[in-house]
């Protein structure tokens, strides 16, 4: 099963308002996102430097590249935008991350 890791940046004092949005997050996006073979999606905070570390489990014939064009999705980054650095169309700044190691 492909994993992708990224790392987004939030805002200053927005840790709190972030994890509320995403305790209340909507279903219809959950359903997006299982729909297009995302399993497993756990996002960490460095408290230290804003930093928000993501790791996701991705299907075989997963589809997470037409994402950015679904509307539910494009809401929610609407939703999300003042909290975290964000590209003009309002996606999250993501940095992909490089897998170095990996225990089973």
């Amino acid at each position: 099963m492909p994993r992708f890791a990224f790392r987004m940046k939030l805002h200053a004092g927005q840790e709190a308002e972030y994890e509320r949005r995403h305790a209340e997050i909507w279903p219809e996006l959950v359903a997006e996102l299982q729909r297009a073979g995302v399993s497993d999606y756990t996002i960490w905070l460095d408290q230290s430097t804003g930093y928000l570390f993501a790791l996701m489990h991705l299907d075989a014939n997963h589809t997470v590249d037409d994402l950015p064009n679904n509307p539910i999705v494009k809401k929610w980054w609407a939703f999300m935008a003042d909290l975290m650095d964000t590209n003009a169309d309002n996606s999250p700044v993501v940095v992909e991350l490089a897998p170095v190691f990996h225990m089973d």
